[in-house]
């Protein structure tokens, strides 16, 4: 497995050796000592999926203290406009985002840290995503903002949005949690 770093300090693309063969293809897309020696955990007692039609946007959301999650992110089905905005005060790059395509015919992956937002757009008729995170969800420590207040370029002029997301505060009006 390949980790790439991208413009935002700490948050990667993840880059999985892939085996096709007549019957398929034989893909692991997480491995314990790539992240240890890259630094990153290796724990990650909650996983989850989330499935989405083309136009749907999702996010952008994070985890605040007392339980906050760095999450693994994957595309398993389908292709998705992938977002992480750092949230961390004192970054270099705070309200800055990176978008990574994110296909289950590439394998690829977004490791996301404590501190940063994720979100994506559907790009295919139908997505699944997968996310593996670091800490349980916790009730009341959810949260986010609003998917179009960082300036991202969002693939739909009118994605389907909802009203969890649209309600969320604007980048510029939110008061982050986490710190460089």
């Amino acid at each position: 497995m390949e980790l790439r770093e991208t413009r935002l300090p700490d948050c990667l693309t993840l880059h999985p050796v892939v085996r096709p063969d007549e019957r398929g293809a034989f893909v692991k897309t997480f491995l314990a000592s790539a992240f240890a020696e890259a630094g990153l955990p290796t724990h990650f007692p909650e996983q989850f999926y989330s499935r989405s039609t083309r136009g749907v946007v999702r996010g952008l959301h994070f985890q605040t203290p007392p339980a906050p999650q760095a999450k693994v992110v994957h595309c398993v089905a389908g292709e998705v406009l992938d977002v992480v905005v750092d949230l961390r005060a004192g970054s270099r790059t705070y309200g800055e985002h990176v978008t990574v395509r994110l296909s289950s015919a590439e394998w690829n992956g977004v490791y996301v840290p404590v501190g940063f937002a994720h979100g994506f757009a559907a790009l295919s008729a139908e997505a699944t995503v997968a996310y593996l995170a670091t800490a349980e969800y916790q009730a009341g420590t959810d949260g986010g903002v609003h998917w179009d207040s960082a300036g991202i370029r969002w693939p739909f002029d009118a994605p389907v949005v909802s009203a969890r997301d649209a309600g969320l505060p604007a980048l510029a009006d939110f008061r982050t949690p986490f710190s460089w």
